[in-house]
């Protein structure tokens, strides 16, 4: 029988000390912070990308401060390649506790222009790869009867944005997931959550640029961004034995944005 999570009692405490996470779009970014807090509080961190240089960079930085990282380079909308992630985790390491699907890309165009490349890429990134992810790992954490599952949306999802028609559409499907799922997964003591990140300082959101910037601000009743700490803090909540009553939720991360 696999070795039950230590237990922890606060929040600034969190031991996931013998527990096993994977962390997809852990390359830079939300993905690269949340993989690197569940790695500082003890957890083995499988980090999961395309881009093999950029996450091997990431592993490096982890390990370094004596977290327990590797990396796994792996095309996550490709069922087979997932499938054999999962398999390979949880009988190498023995067990698969966490699963954070972060993976995201955006392919920008009002729904006029928008391509069928471009609808078809984001969806399959954002939720599809989601999908595969979640139904695979779904078999160990039974087998154990504990797991964590945590899906990276957006506000956008919830409000919707211009030019983003696909993206808010997979993150709206990520949020239903998330809810449905929770729900088939509740009794075998597994839970499934959703972050709702608004506007964060990321290498995505620079591209926008300082204009588009200030205005973002603006619009924020903090009248700032936020940062990637502040998302892998509430990752490593949910993660932790204290989120244990709490699943199926989608929590807001904006400063206020959509109050």
């Amino acid at each position: 029988m696999p070795k039950q999570p230590a237990a922890q009692t606060s929040l600034l405490g969190v031991d996931l000390t013998g527990q096993v996470a994977v962390v997809t779009g852990a390359s830079r970014g939300i993905g690269r912070a949340v993989a690197g807090r569940l790695a500082g509080a003890g957890a083995t961190v499988v980090c999961v990308a395309r881009t093999a240089d950029q996450l091997e960079q990431a592993v490096r930085s982890m390990t370094s401060a004596g977290a327990r990282a590797e990396a796994y380079p792996c095309d996550v909308t490709a069922g087979p390649a997932v499938q054999r992630l999962v398999d390979e985790v949880s009988e190498r390491l023995e067990r698969l506790d966490i699963l954070v699907n972060n993976a995201g890309i955006t392919r920008d165009s009002l729904i006029p222009r928008m391509t069928d490349e471009q609808w078809d890429d984001v969806i399959c990134t954002n939720l599809r790869a989601a999908f595969l992810l979640t139904r695979a790992v779904t078999r160990p954490m039974m087998h154990q009867r504990y797991g964590r599952i945590i899906n990276m949306a957006s506000v956008s999802g919830l409000i919707g944005n211009p030019g983003q028609a696909n993206y808010c559409a997979s993150k709206a499907g990520l949020i239903g997931m998330t809810r449905t799922v929770a729900r088939e997964l509740a009794s075998r003591k597994i839970t499934v959550n959703a972050i709702c990140p608004g506007f964060i300082a990321t290498e995505m959101t620079e591209v926008l640029g300082s204009v588009v910037l200030e205005e973002a601000k603006k619009r924020v009743p903090a009248k700032r961004l936020g940062t990637v700490e502040e998302v892998a803090d509430a990752a490593l909540y949910l993660a932790s034995q204290a989120a244990a009553y709490i699943t199926g939720q989608v929590l807001t991360i904006d400063g206020g944005l959509t109050a």
